[in-house]
């Protein structure tokens, strides 16, 4: 392909597919670039080889039954889809969780905050060609599977929660293993960080790479650790605190250039911040019911059922039917791994969704990364595209 610079000058660039099939995009991204060289001159991102429909499949549902739906968004970190979904849900019915309830949320929200950054930055490091550093993180990663498999059955899709509370109460010794398996993951980021944070190869492969500022962050709607990396402090764990986030002592970790570094370390230092909320949460949780007493949204108790006729009925109506949010919009998000991840609801006053609309932060992401890579070099694609961690579940959707 020829093409006319500004000046008038002739310059003939290659133009080369990196995905679908590199294993870098996983099969699901395209990225169509113009190579001067090894260096791209221009690059325009697909996405769209996934087709997994989620907005409009879930109309198709009932309130309850898009719970399963939304651990395919990002697989990587489940329950916090789950929660954001059930919290938007919520928020119509104007309902407050029992303490249990809100406490047993936030651990579950920190440690998925916590696998999420160990798989981004473990696969991040194997794209830079350092496979060492993902068994440090991928054994930890495997500990939490395993509380997740005793706490709901299920490791990497687990539908936890439920509209109004949880699916059901933690396991005798739930708390002795989230406090171990803690204390493993600071371990595994003290032995990473030991061998990646002034080690030349990883820092000339990250330094001044993939570099997004603060004003272009803003611009691009990035969100999360990608927007703390350019120095942009905002979380909504502080500035829109919910589930008593505001109670929690914890520190807000920016970067400084916005470059891939900044974005890999701002992941590794957040995963000691959650290892705190973590633990002054475990020492907060206290006996008491899970779910809400709100007759809407929770099943009567069994004993209930078998001498009370109205309870029988709701109990029949919750089941077949599901939950009746009243009529109207409602737009919630958390801050989940990656950044904002928020659920705009239509409801019509039925038992299925109107309309439901998936505020996703890998989508801005992914928006602005052909722009980010002007004038990097082709083997800078792989890392840069690992540090904003684009999980398509929650991209194409």
């Amino acid at each position: 392909m020829r093409v006319k610079t500004p000046q008038g000058e002739i310059v003939d660039l290659m133009t080369i597919n990196l995905g679908p099939s590199h294993p870098a995009t996983h099969g699901t991204l395209r990225l169509f670039a113009a190579l001067d060289g090894e260096t791209i001159a221009a690059a325009v991102g697909e996405m769209g080889y996934l087709h997994r429909g989620f907005e409009k499949m879930v109309e198709q549902g009932t309130y309850q039954q898009v719970l399963p739906f939304t651990d395919r968004l990002n697989y990587c970190s489940a329950m916090m889809n789950n929660i954001a979904f059930c919290k938007a849900v919520e928020r119509m019915f104007g309902v407050e969780l029992p303490e249990r309830a809100v406490t047993l949320r936030v651990i579950l929200l920190e440690l998925s905050r916590m696998i999420d950054h160990l798989v981004c930055n473990g696969a991040n490091l194997v794209d830079l060609g350092a496979l060492t550093n993902f068994w440090y993180f991928f054994n930890p990663r495997e500990r939490v599977y395993q509380i997740w498999e005793r706490l709901c059955g299920a490791r990497l899709t687990n539908t936890v929660t439920r509209i109004g509370g949880m699916y059901r109460d933690t396991y005798p010794g739930f708390e002795q293993d989230v406090l171990a398996v803690v204390k493993v993951i600071e371990d595994a980021v003290t032995e990473v960080l030991g061998l990646i944070e002034r080690n030349r190869i990883f820092i000339d492969r990250t330094r001044d790479i993939g570099t997004v500022g603060a004003a272009e962050a803003i611009s691009a709607g990035w969100t999360g650790p990608c927007l703390r990396a350019a120095g942009v402090d905002r979380d909504l764990r502080k500035d829109e605190p919910y589930y008593g986030y505001e109670t929690y002592e914890f520190e807000t970790v920016l970067g400084t250039t916005g470059d891939t570094f900044d974005r890999i370390m701002v992941r590794m230092y957040e995963i000691r911040e959650s290892a705190k909320i973590v633990r002054q949460a475990v020492a907060r949780l206290k006996p008491g019911p899970v779910n809400t007493a709100d007759a809407r949204l929770s099943l009567p108790s069994r004993n209930q059922v078998y001498h009370d006729m109205e309870a029988l009925i709701n109990s029949f109506k919750l089941i077949y039917e599901g939950v009746r949010p009243p009529a109207g919009e409602c737009y919630d998000a958390i801050e989940a791994a990656n950044g904002e991840l928020g659920f705009l609801i239509v409801s019509d006053g039925g038992t299925n969704p109107y309309r439901i609309k998936v505020r996703a932060p890998c989508f801005t992401q992914w928006s602005h990364y052909p722009g980010m890579l002007t004038g990097s070099m082709v083997a800078d694609v792989a890392s840069s595209l690992g540090s904003i961690n684009i999980i398509a579940g929650e991209l194409d959707r």
